[in-house]
This record gives structure tokens, C-alpha cells and sequence, in this order.
């Protein structure tokens, strides 16, 4: 958790801030955030409005509904969303998306 004089922000929360951040993964090649990438921040942006990729809230928010937890990690690799989410239980579960159509590909423990 994260503490401020006049607020406390769960790690759920903190976790949403960065799906935007997270855009800039690139379809062909999995791109760390810190790496920067504004190219690919843009053509995964393009594509999303294009409607050649779902967009990632949209998938995150199926997996979410699927296998309640904490969003831990997304990559957009090869053309699947990869998502990561720690369970209540302790079993982080890892549920692949189709990036093109939204469709679940698998859900397996990570």
C-alpha cells in the first residue's frame, strides 16, 4: 500500500494507473515499460483505434472478472495480451488473449 497524509491508495488501484503506460508493449516484440518506446506506444494507440487490436482495459477487465486479484503484469507479445493476476488464494494465474479479436486463448497458474 501506498500512504499519503491524505489518502491511502491500495495496490489495485496503483496497478490501474499503469494500464495506459502498458499500451506501449508493440505486438511483434514485448517491450519492458522502462525502456521507453513512443513509436510503439503509438502504433499499438493507431492500432487500437483502427479496431485491429482490442482494447487492453477491455481484456483486463475479463480477466479480472475470471480470476478476481491483483493485476500484477501485462504484455502484449506476439500478439496475445499476456495477463497476470496474483488470486487471494496466492496462485498468480496467467490468461492469454487473442489481441485481434478479445478471445481468451488460455488461463493456466503461472
Amino acid at each position: 500500500m501506498f500512504r499519503h497524509t491524505a489518502y491511502t491508495v491500495g495496490m489495485p488501484f496503483a496497478a490501474s494507473l499503469l494500464l495506459p503506460v502498458l499500451l506501449a508493449l508493440s505486438p511483434q516484440e514485448p517491450v519492458r515499460v522502462h525502456e521507453g518506446g513512443s513509436r510503439q506506444q503509438e502504433a499499438v494507440r493507431q492500432a487500437v483505434r483502427q479496431g485491429r487490436l482490442v482494447p487492453l482495459q477491455q481484456v483486463v477487465a475479463d480477466a479480472l472478472r475470471r480470476y478476481p486479484g491483483t493485476l500484477v503484469e501485462v504484455e502484449l507479445d506476439d500478439g496475445k495480451y499476456e495477463i497476470e493476476i496474483l488470486g487471494a488464494n496466492g496462485v498468480v494465474m496467467e490468461l492469454d488473449y487473442d489481441a485481434a479479436t478479445g478471445r481468451l486463448l488460455k488461463m493456466e497458474e503461472d
